[in-house]
């Protein structure tokens, strides 16, 4: 969502994308007697406090679900740490207020700078201004233009969402000759959404006997999501599968689904809502799983913020420091496994 969520709203290490953020805590070392880093195998001490570290916090507002979630994820991690003080402001979609209050936390010399820009594009000065003040950033989600604007982007990965939901379907359908899915994207202008596409059509490409037959692109709302459906299914009289980009229009597509009597399919979702984890765990409909773009990466965002504060690195990986980046794999939820996501799920 480096961009999608530029418009509305918009990274957990493999199948354990839920716990990410437990592996960067865990593997910070806090130690203070003589300070090694994690490349030295010193043992993790995440839950001991140890040099003080003031996190700068600047998102977005909160106008989605995502956002909301991404919020709550940064600020419930840092009261997770003693010594962690964190100064967050209110979260603003516009660019210049959004600037001003990132200009605020630059003057007043917090330690770490944590920012999900409203328009990756639009702030990357800022950024580049926080860096060259001797205060690192953690560019979450939406990139800046420049790698000089921050010292580790944390974002997810939206041709990942779009191959592992055609890996899904593919394997569900393996053996189903001349199989038919469909496609309801979201905002068509946005690179995020194109990229999701690709990975969705490239992943197919594995599965000869499965055909696209349809794509209809929605805005990542309910109410787009309803009607856009609704479309899809008076356009397609039968097929084996949707994927749908986006949990929260989700809600709508199955309202569509519900009154059109259908059930002769199956589908996917994206991002990771809780409405969409319940449905599943459920089983009682069409929704069998989900791709998730997860709002944890705020809280590995604040562990690589925490660590790159106290000058350590993580465990597990040689390097002294934290990596540069971080793409957060897009794990799929489906009966199996929903459970162990359920607590991550955003409303």
């Amino acid at each position: 969502m480096q961009q999608l969520h530029a418009s509305r709203r918009g990274l957990l290490f493999g199948a354990a994308a839920v716990s990410a953020g437990a592996f960067l805590t865990g593997c910070t070392s806090n130690e203070s007697d003589d300070d090694k880093p994690a490349a030295n195998d010193q043992p993790a001490a995440a839950d001991k406090p140890g040099k003080p570290v003031t996190i700068g916090y600047a998102g977005p507002q909160a106008d989605h679900g995502w956002l909301n979630a991404v919020n709550d994820q940064a600020k419930k991690r840092a009261e997770k740490y003693s010594e962690i003080t964190m100064e967050i402001t209110e979260g603003s979609n516009d660019t210049a207020q959004q600037i001003g209050q990132i200009e605020t936390l630059i003057n007043k010399k917090v330690d770490v700078l944590v920012i999900l820009p409203a328009d990756g594009k639009a702030l990357t000065q800022i950024g580049l201004k926080a860096m060259r003040a001797g205060i690192p950033v953690i560019n979450l989600d939406r990139i800046f233009n420049s790698p000089q604007a921050y010292r580790c982007w944390v974002g997810g990965d939206n041709y990942g969402m779009g191959l592992n939901a055609a890996h899904y379907i593919g394997e569900k359908l393996k053996d189903k000759s001349d199989a038919k899915v469909i496609e309801l994207a979201g905002i068509d202008n946005l690179e995020l959404t194109q990229q999701r596409t690709k990975g969705f059509d490239d992943g197919l490409k594995n599965y000869p006997n499965i055909k696209k037959v349809a794509r209809q692109a929605a805005e990542f709302t309910v109410e787009s999501g309803q009607a856009k459906m609704a479309q899809l299914l008076q356009a397609q009289s039968t097929f084996d599968a949707l994927w749908n980009h986006d949990d929260d229009q989700g809600v709508g597509a199955l309202r569509a689904i519900e009154q059109a009597g259908r059930d002769d399919f199956l589908m996917v979702g994206g991002a990771g809502a809780l409405s969409a984890f319940q449905a599943i765990k459920a089983d009682s409909g069409v929704l069998k799983a989900t791709v998730l773009y997860p709002p944890t990466m705020a809280a590995s965002a604040i562990d690589l913020a925490r660590a790159l504060g106290q000058g350590k690195g993580i465990g597990g990986l040689a390097e002294f420091e934290i990596p540069s980046t971080v793409t957060c794999y897009s794990a799929v939820v489906d009966k199996e496994n929903v459970d162990q996501y359920m607590s991550t799920g955003f409303k």
